[in-house]
């Protein structure tokens, strides 16, 4: 049975866009008790899903769904503490997020979008990548990135899993793409984005600085600038990109300041893509132009808080 929805569930989901289909719709769902620590162990009878308040048979699948990961890394002059940070954690995402059989991609972005590594599963490259990477003039197009992100993850196979991890500021500052365009994009295809928040100003003043001929060079953020304070109120205006679409999907953000709490931060986003419930149901059929809201809950057990996607698109909508 498991391998016949296996087969299914491929099928489902091959379509460029990875639009929950009419026939089954996939709902990886984090559930954890009061004290935030994951729930093992449930079964499909221990769950319940309502598709706009209405309750739906689920399947709960044991497959292993190998991870196809994106990281998309800001690389905006103000994120230089944050790129030299991740020099030394290649290994923490490809082992401890993609994980078995998985595969990394690495794009950066500021006032543009440049993929940086294609997906590979060697650590070493990818290592190499991320040692490499180094900031740009411009500011942070994250919803370009986030774009760019889809396109690279929709030529991939369909029996995988899409991770967006997102390294960055929570606001957009530079993007040519709207966000209700990039959040409807995003509703529409099967993939969970997390996001690794940070304060461009503090995070700055935990970088060691550089040494040149003997002599340290101290890191400048642009955002301590007294010149920015105007464009940085301005910006505080516009949609939390990170809340909004990790929510949307069913992924989280996580902020972080120094080397050890970013690490932390990667751990803990492998350790929930891995300990996820894959639910999945079959719709009833809906010509009805309009998104879908999905809710998990666990039976008699309401002090368990279950997370997934906010919902889907019925096909053709």
């Amino acid at each position: 049975m498991r391998f016949a929805v296996a087969i299914l569930l491929t099928a489902c989901i091959a379509r460029a866009q990875f639009r929950a289909t009419s026939t089954l719709v996939l709902a990886p769902a984090t559930v954890v008790d009061a004290a935030g620590q994951f729930v093992d162990g449930l079964e499909a009878k221990d769950l319940v899903l309502y598709d706009n308040n209405v309750k739906q048979t689920i399947q709960v699948d044991e497959f292993v769904y190998p991870v196809s990961l994106v990281v998309a890394v800001e690389a905006s002059p103000n994120a230089q503490a944050v790129v030299d940070k991740l020099g030394g954690s290649g290994i923490l995402l490809s082992q401890l997020l993609a994980g078995s059989g998985g595969e990394t991609a690495v794009l950066t972005f500021s006032d543009t979008v440049r993929v940086r590594q294609e997906f590979t599963t060697d650590t070493d490259a990818l290592e190499q990548t991320l040692r490499g990477l180094h900031t740009s003039y411009g500011n942070a197009a994250i919803l370009d990135a986030v774009t760019e992100s889809l396109r690279l993850l929709a030529e991939r196979r369909p029996e995988r899993r899409r991770v967006i991890l997102l390294i960055a500021e929570q606001r957009d500052r530079a993007s040519k793409r709207k966000f209700d365009e990039v959040l409807r994009a995003v509703q529409r295809q099967n993939v969970e984005i997390y996001w690794l928040v940070y304060s461009p100003s503090l995070t700055a003043l935990t970088d060691r600085p550089k040494v040149v001929d003997g002599q340290p060079v101290l890191y400048d953020s642009g955002a301590q600038n007294w010149l920015n304070i105007i464009p940085e109120l301005s910006n505080q205006g516009k949609p939390a990109a990170a809340q909004e679409l990790t929510k949307a999907t069913g992924g989280r953000t996580v902020g972080f300041l120094k080397q050890d709490a970013l690490e932390e931060a990667i751990q803990s986003v492998g350790a929930e893509v891995h300990r996820q419930y894959m639910v999945s149901f079959q719709p009833a059929p809906s010509a009805a132009n309009r998104f879908h809201s999905i809710r998990i809950e666990v039976t008699g057990r309401p002090e368990l808080k279950v997370r997934t996607r906010a919902g889907y698109w019925p096909a053709g909508s």
